[in-house]
Order: C-alpha cells, then sequence, then structure tokens
C-alpha cells in the first residue's frame, strides 16, 4: 500500500491544487458572497472556523462547533465580520490561499505595489492538541511596507435570530476590545519584518503579543505534525490530499468526546438558489463510522477507539437514535432562521435537524461494522471484544433482527413515506454478520448460540434482498420493487454482501456508471424520478462521496483504467485548499452544500486505498 507504484501513477498525472491557480477572483465587494471551494477551514477539536480568500472570518461557532455563530457571513453578509487585510487589498494582485504544510494553518497572501502581506490564521491548541480558546491571526510584512485594516463585528446568535447565553469575548494584541458588545476596527503600518497579531479570545485564554501569537501557532503547527507521522498516510503523497483529508477529518472530531460532525457548517445549499439546505454540524452514526473507519485504516485507532466508546454510552442510556449533539444530545429541533438571507439567497437557513427522529435501519451495520475492525479481521491479530462492547453487540444485533423487515427513510433521510430501501436492508445483514463474526469469538455457550442466531437471521436478510432488490436485468435497484438506481447500492461489493466477481455486482456498478452520472460523476439517485424524498425535486449536484465510492467499486470489479481515470477527475475538482464540500455542480466545477464535508474526505482515503490495494493484488 504505502509506496505502491500504482498509486505513484495516477497521483503523478494529477496536479497538484497548489497548481491549479489559488488566486480568488470573485468579487471584492463585500457584498459577494465567497464560492465555498475558496473557504479555508480551522479547528481546534473543540470548535472550528471558516476563512474566506479576502481575509474574513466566514464562520465561526462559540464555544463549541454546533453552538450559534457569532460569525456567520456566509449566510448573510450582515452577519458578522472579521478581517485582517491590507487598506488597499483592491490594488493588490488576487491573494493567494494555502495551508501550512500538513496543518490547519492557514496563510493569506497579498503582492501589492507597495509591498507584500503574510496572514496566518489558526485556531491554536497546546502540544497535547487541547483547544487554547483563541482564534488567532498573525499578519507579517515579507517587503517593503503595508497598511494594515483589522475590523471585528461579530453577531451572536445568527445575528440576533437565536437567544444565546453570555459569552466574553476580547480581541487581544494589536487591537484590544471586548467585542462582544460593540465593534472595534484599527489600522497598522507594517514595514519589511514587521509583525502584528490580534486574537478573538474566550475562557480563559490571552494571546497579549506577537511573540505568543508566533508560539501558539508554532505548537499547534508541531502537533498537527506529530499527529500526521503518528498515523501511515500513503506514500506517496504527491497532491498532498491524503494527508489534508486526514486532517480534516481530525478537525471534524469534537475531541472532549470522541463524537465527529458530518459537517462544520449548516444550510450552505445542495443546489444553487435552492431549499436543501440542512444543519450538519451534528454526529451522524453512519457518517461518523465511515470518518472512524477511514482513519483506522491509516492508523488512527485512538479515535476510533474514543468514538466507540461515545456510541456505547449512548447505546447504555436509551435506544439508539441515528443520530446525536457533538455531546451526546438527545434532542437536536430543526427550525428555520427567517431573518438570514442564506447563501447567495438559498432559503430557508435551518439549525438543527428534523431527521434526528427518523426510523433509518443501518446505523447498527455502521457500528458493528467498525467494532469489528477495530477487534481485527478474522485471520489477523482478532481478538473478543470487551464485556462493554459485547453488550453492545448485543443490543444493536437483537434491534437490527427485530427492525430489518420495517421501512423507514433509508440513507438519505427521505422526507416522503417510508420504503424498504434496499441499502437499509444490506446494512442490517452486516450488523447480523459483523455481529455472528464477533460473537464467534466470545467465550461461552450463550456467546455461541447467539452467533449461530444472528448468523441464521442474515441469511435470512439475505435471501430477502436477493429476492426483492435485483431486477431483471441483475441490478440492485434503490427500494424493493421499484426500478430507479441508487448511488448507496455501490456498498454492496464494498460491505461485501457479494464477492466482486458475482454477475449482480458487476451490473450494478457499470449500470450506475453509466445511468447514475452526469459528466462522468455519480448522483446519489435522480430526483425527478426516484422515491419521493419530501422536498423539491430540484436538480442537485453530484454526490462526492458516491463518486468515491464508484472508485473503490470499479477498482474492485477489475476496471482499472476506469476507476484510475474517474479518481484523477475527482482529485481535479479539490478545492484550492484540498478540501471538499458535500456535492460538485458538474457543469461549473463549483462545490454545493455544507463545508467541508466528512463523507467527501472519507471516501477519498477509501478509494485511494483500494486503488492500492487492487494494485497490489495485480503487480
Amino acid at each position: 500500500m504505502p509506496g505502491h507504484r500504482s498509486f505513484r501513477r495516477f497521483t503523478a498525472r494529477h496536479p497538484t491544487y497548489q497548481q491549479r491557480g489559488l488566486g480568488y477572483r470573485g468579487a471584492v465587494s463585500d457584498r459577494a458572497f465567497p464560492p465555498i471551494e475558496r473557504l479555508g477551514f480551522l479547528s481546534d477539536g473543540v470548535t472550528t472556523a471558516l476563512v474566506g480568500p479576502d481575509g474574513n472570518v466566514e464562520w465561526l461557532c462559540l464555544p463549541r462547533m454546533d453552538s450559534p455563530a457569532v460569525l456567520a457571513g456566509i449566510l448573510d453578509r450582515d452577519a458578522g465580520r472579521f478581517r485582517v487585510a491590507p487598506v488597499d487589498a483592491e490594488a493588490a494582485a488576487p491573494p493567494t490561499h494555502r495551508y501550512l504544510p500538513d496543518s490547519l494553518v492557514l496563510e493569506t497572501t497579498w503582492t501589492l505595489p507597495g509591498g507584500t502581506l503574510v496572514v496566518q490564521d489558526a485556531l491554536t491548541t497546546d502540544a497535547t492538541g487541547t483547544a487554547d480558546g483563541a482564534l488567532v491571526r498573525l499578519a507579517r510584512c515579507t517587503s517593503r511596507a503595508v497598511e494594515v485594516r483589522i475590523e471585528c463585528r461579530l453577531a451572536p446568535g445568527f445575528a440576533g435570530a437565536v437567544p444565546v447565553e453570555p459569552l466574553r469575548l476580547r480581541l487581544e494584541g494589536a487591537l484590544e476590545a471586548t467585542v462582544d458588545r460593540g465593534p472595534a476596527t484599527g489600522t497598522i503600518r507594517l514595514s519589511a519584518g514587521e509583525s502584528a497579531a490580534v486574537a478573538l479570545c474566550w475562557g480563559d485564554a490571552h494571546v497579549p503579543s506577537v511573540a505568543d501569537a508566533e508560539r501558539r501557532i508554532a505548537t499547534t503547527v508541531a502537533h498537527q505534525h506529530a499527529w500526521l507521522r503518528a498515523g501511515s498516510v500513503p506514500d506517496p503523497d504527491p497532491t498532498g490530499l491524503l494527508a489534508r483529508s486526514a486532517l480534516t477529518l481530525q478537525g471534524l472530531i469534537h475531541r472532549p468526546t470522541g463524537a465527529v460532525m458530518a459537517a462544520a457548517t449548516t444550510s450552505l445549499p445542495e443546489a444553487p438558489g435552492g431549499n436543501r439546505n440542512w444543519d450538519y454540524r451534528y454526529t451522524w452514526i453512519r457518517d461518523g463510522v465511515c470518518t472512524m473507519t477511514a482513519l483506522h485504516a491509516l492508523g488512527f485507532r485512538a479515535e476510533a477507539h474514543a468514538f466507540l466508546d461515545f456510541l456505547a454510552g449512548r447505546v447504555e442510556a436509551a435506544p439508539l437514535q441515528i443520530m446525536y449533539g457533538v455531546g451526546g444530545e438527545l434532542d437536536l429541533p430543526e427550525r428555520t432562521l427567517d431573518t438570514l438571507s442564506g447563501y447567495e439567497g438559498a432559503r430557508p437557513v435551518r439549525v438543527g435537524n428534523g431527521a434526528v427522529g427518523q426510523r433509518q435501519l443501518d446505523a447498527w451495520g455502521w457500528i458493528l461494522d467498525l467494532l469489528l475492525r477495530d477487534l481485527g479481521t478474522d485471520d489477523v491479530d482478532a481478538r473478543a471484544p470487551d464485556a462493554r462492547m459485547w453488550a453492545m453487540t448485543i443490543r444493536l444485533a437483537e434491534e437490527a433482527a427485530a427492525a430489518w423487515r420495517l421501512p423507514d427513510q433509508g440513507i438519505w433521510e427521505i422526507r416522503g413515506e417510508p420504503r424498504h430501501f434496499s441499502s437499509s436492508k444490506l446494512m442490517c445483514w452486516v450488523a447480523l454478520d459483523r455481529a455472528a463474526r464477533i460473537g464467534a469469538r466470545v467465550a461461552g455457550q450463550e456467546a455461541g448460540a447467539r452467533s449461530v442466531a444472528w448468523r441464521a437471521e442474515a441469511d435470512l436478510v439475505r435471501d430477502d434482498l436477493l429476492e426483492h432488490a435485483v431486477d431483471a436485468r441483475g441490478v440492485f435497484t434503490q427500494c424493493y420493487g421499484e426500478a430507479p438506481l441508487d448511488a448507496s447500492l455501490l456498498l454492496v461489493p464494498l460491505m461485501g454482501f457479494l464477492p466482486p466477481d458475482d454477475p449482480r455486482v458487476r451490473a450494478t456498478v457499470l449500470a450506475i456508471a453509466d445511468e447514475l452520472t452526469e459528466d462522468g460523476l455519480v448522483l446519489r439517485y435522480r430526483p425527478d424520478t426516484a422515491a419521493d424524498d419530501g422536498v423539491s425535486r430540484d436538480e442537485e449536484g453530484s454526490f462526492t462521496i458516491c463518486s468515491f465510492w464508484l472508485v473503490s467499486a470499479l477498482a474492485r470489479i477489475g476496471r482499472r483504467q476506469e476507476a484510475e481515470t474517474l479518481m484523477e477527475r475527482l482529485l481535479s475538482f479539490a478545492s484550492p485548499l484540498g478540501l471538499y464540500a458535500e456535492e460538485i455542480d458538474t457543469r461549473t466545477g463549483r462545490h454545493l452544500g455544507n463545508t467541508p464535508q466528512a463523507f467527501s474526505h472519507l471516501a477519498l482515503l477509501g478509494a485511494a486505498l483500494d486503488l492500492a490495494r487492487t494494485g497490489a493484488a495485480r503487480a
């Protein structure tokens, strides 16, 4: 895997995202929304932020990543502003925007007629990765002289749309102010070699000087480098996208609990001006497990262990839900914020998520699949679960056995009538199959009997799927007895339900490749023909996870060239910073939906590993 020549070959042909035009060429006006693909992502493991290419912090939630935003410019141009940039930025060449290598420290550079300004932004941590409670912004003049303008106007509670608890927020460093009480602005002149720092602080954090800001940024970078070195990111990684995806996934983890957000934002639209605008700042079981599966495959096992502990706590406390707050909250009421304009006019703006109350039958399978991986495969380093994990296995397997015959809302969380979704039944099979395999490792007659019963129930699910989910062409369809295709059926080979050489697997993968793609990228389904999802049938972009799933599936069925070609195309759609939102507009290449999206990055890693594995098998 690491260093395999096939992975080197297809990545070497792909121009790195650093080479593909870093300059921001959008409108300079403060009223223009930055393109989603031009947003930089920051995280300290407790909260997250997004920074636009013009030096404005477009998104910041406090005190944690799913709290109400204090800066929400991406949802309304009047919902806060925190910009550090040259006074005459309009006279500069388009600023460049990059990460310091292998870190989540963002660097923006303006080259002006009179000088050059470099600004580094970070949500800083200490050497252990514990959040400082500060957004640090370090400005440095690298040639001649530059006048720097600092503007900070907070808008707590989504600009007053929701009530919030009092939170004392201070600017420290070059501009001192208590900004939760009003805006602050200032101008500083820097000559070559001079620096200035400003930090938005909360809690007990203090960043009084340039030296303190430099130290905090250096400590943050050192911790992130150490974290990456502790894993096994494939080498070579010529585009940097594998390390970038791993860091992004780590940044979506709420470190105090081990939970993981599906994405850092709410209500960025899945279609320009559309109403498919959802709040993804929560822990979905499937998204979280898939995140941990990807990190586990790269050797980051501590994160997977922490998430399994988080899930075990939820299972012990109450019936399993499909999603939780990052602190384990059960109630996530959905409401609209009608006072916000929405990103480029896309409304409604939503907070909370009504899917929390849905029946989705796949959650048990995702958890038990991760647990089995963590316990080791059947023939390598296999071990039995401890008492807590065995109790969770029993609970989840019995729930799956009792419920798999029911209709549900499916992996895409339709808001129409429940149906018998094929991928949901598939994941029930996964739950019972993995539970049976886990149970076979547990000593005692009772565990053995449970394992045998779960295997028998898994066989019933399997027979039911093969009878009702396969059409006359031998293709798995979205729902029992219904014709439409669904990209989630790429999970049939990826979850090991059928071997890659089964003709039904091949037929399904090729049907999705031929019939469920636009400009070579995969749609999750076609809204105009699929099951009613309870939302307007607006067009939507291609779902990035589905395209990466297709790479994996093509590689597994032996269609290596097609898999590599699609992988190269997908890598070319990475943002200039190496990030992915939820979807890609197949006509324009613009990113759509919430960002950065865990699903997209974890599937990129999975596709890269599948290409490496299948290439190694051929060598």
